[in-house]
């Protein structure tokens, strides 16, 4: 395999996801900063690379391959055996339903360029908090109930999964804005299991911070 690349930030969401998931799988990359609060994801050269503008994006294979769950797809299917994806159609479904849950309705209305807009409709000073706080909540509070219809030490069975990389970095972002995890047992008990492990240990933002 030619060298794998991500460009990321260490505090995205996104990105952390990837790092677990490429930790996971043991496959060597090497990091290329991108700087969102001083608008690097917005330079020629990274819009080239990544239209969007967003991170991360992973050169992998000879590839480009941007958004963090169809990256995270590519890698499970590249390596079946680590059971990112359960190869049982429905249980599929389970994971996918579970990671949806974080990385298409909590992340994208917490992320940075809709909470800055935000900021712009109103004086309230502490609007971004409230924002954060509340949405988190309320998604981490429906997730508990969607991981509660499932047994395992983990999202979905006894091992992590495509759910529990897109789970734990949103934990991170509840403990930074000051969102009680406290109350939601099953989350707590799966973040405090995936700290245990390696993968997770290493992607996390405190361990990749520039």
């Amino acid at each position: 395999m030619s060298e794998v690349v991500l460009y990321d930030y260490w505090r995205s969401s996104a990105s952390y996801r990837v790092r677990i998931a490429l930790n996971l799988l043991e496959i060597d990359y090497r990091t290329v900063p991108i700087n969102l609060l001083e608008g690097a994801h917005r330079k020629p050269d990274y819009l080239t690379l990544n239209p969007q503008g967003l991170v991360p994006t992973l050169v992998i294979d000879g590839q480009v391959l941007t958004q963090s769950l169809a990256i995270i797809e590519y890698l499970a299917e590249l390596r079946p055996e680590c059971g990112l994806l359960p190869s049982d159609s429905a249980d599929r479904q389970h994971v996918r339903a579970l990671a949806y849950a974080v990385a298409m309705d909590i992340h994208p209305i917490c992320n940075m360029h809709v909470v800055t807009h935000l900021l712009t409709m109103t004086d309230k000073a502490d609007a971004r908090e409230e924002w954060m706080k509340h949405f988190i909540a309320d998604g981490l509070r429906k997730l508990e109930a969607m991981i509660g219809e499932h047994d395992g030490a983990f999202s979905f069975g006894d091992t992590p999964t495509m759910a529990d990389l897109c789970l734990i970095p949103q934990v991170y972002n509840a403990r930074r804005w000051g969102v009680d995890i406290t109350c939601f047992r099953r989350i707590a008990d799966i973040d405090s299991r995936c700290a245990e492990l390696p993968a997770f240990q290493a992607a996390h933002p405190d361990r990749v911070r520039p």
